[in-house]
């Protein structure tokens, strides 16, 4: 396939998935109310236990335009997270051509799965994020409201569920690196105390409270994924094993194969005649 052809691949490919995104956004501003109910909900049930113990705060549009960019903004997260099985169809079937018919088979699975896990860090986020900002905006002192910016509240809340949504992604990165033989499964095996040591910090860093709840509650989940993805290199290994026909037992050792040279064999029995 020639470059021009790619380029023409490349601009139809994108152009589907952003027809796609559009016709979520129709959607996304249709049911407007109903989607900015569910996402200022955590901010409200925390408030609510707020207000029980004599604090308040509030969330409020502060620029001139807000009511106009805002419904945008909404609708252009909605048409995205809609439209994920469109373009995320789209460019595994850009890439899969240069991929072999193993690779693209992995390939699939990531996507498959890359996907159900994504929805999964953002739901776990959505569940905790009340809590978290019960904490945050505790911290508000008394007699003072605290009069959130929903651009800024936007932006929190969507950086949140990014990284708790993209943390849910490791297993796949893991596995897909273990199907081209980067990885291997004994090499996740003697990293795992680091790797391990990782994910809690990376939990402690990623949670906006710090507090040691909401970070192993983010940190569990990741850490069963990642031993989940080193079963699956570990029989990913050993199935690549048994086709190449190298395949033994772990108290055995490997049999020495001695090749010779067909040409040595024609010189011994020249020798002996």
């Amino acid at each position: 396939m020639s470059l021009a052809e790619h380029l023409r691949e490349l601009r139809s490919r994108l152009l589907k998935s952003i027809l796609a995104v559009v016709v979520g956004g129709s959607v996304g501003i249709i049911f407007y109310n109903q989607i900015l109910d569910w996402f200022i909900g955590p901010f409200q049930n925390a408030v609510r236990k707020l207000q029980a113990e004599g604090l308040d705060a509030t969330i409020n549009f502060e620029g001139i335009a807000d009511p106009f960019t805002i419904p945008l903004q909404l609708a252009l997260l909605t048409g995205i997270v809609l439209a994920a099985p469109v373009w995320i169809y789209q460019a595994w079937a850009f890439v899969t051509p240069g991929l072999y018919r193993n690779e693209r088979r992995w390939a699939a699975t990531a996507v498959l799965t890359a996907a159900p896990l994504f929805f999964a860090g953002v739901v776990l986020c959505y569940w905790l994020m009340p809590k978290g900002l019960t904490i945050i905006l505790g911290f508000t002192p008394e007699d003072v409201t605290n009069i959130v910016s929903f651009s800024r509240y936007f932006g929190f809340v969507m950086r949140l569920m990014l990284v708790f949504g993209l943390a849910f992604l490791l297993p796949v990165f893991v596995v897909l690196l273990n199907a081209v033989g980067v990885l291997s499964r004994e090499t996740l095996s003697n990293a795992r105390r680091w790797v391990v040591v990782g994910i809690f910090v990376f939990a402690a860093v990623a949670t906006p409270t710090g507090d040691p709840i909401t970070m192993v509650m983010l940190a569990g989940p990741m850490w069963i994924l990642f031993e989940a993805a080193v079963l699956m290199c570990r029989f990913n290994d050993r199935r690549r094993a048994r086709a190449e026909g190298q395949a033994v037992p772990d108290d055995e050792t490997s049999p020495l194969e001695l090749q010779t040279d067909p040409a040595d064999d024609v010189r011994l029995d020249r020798d002996a005649t």
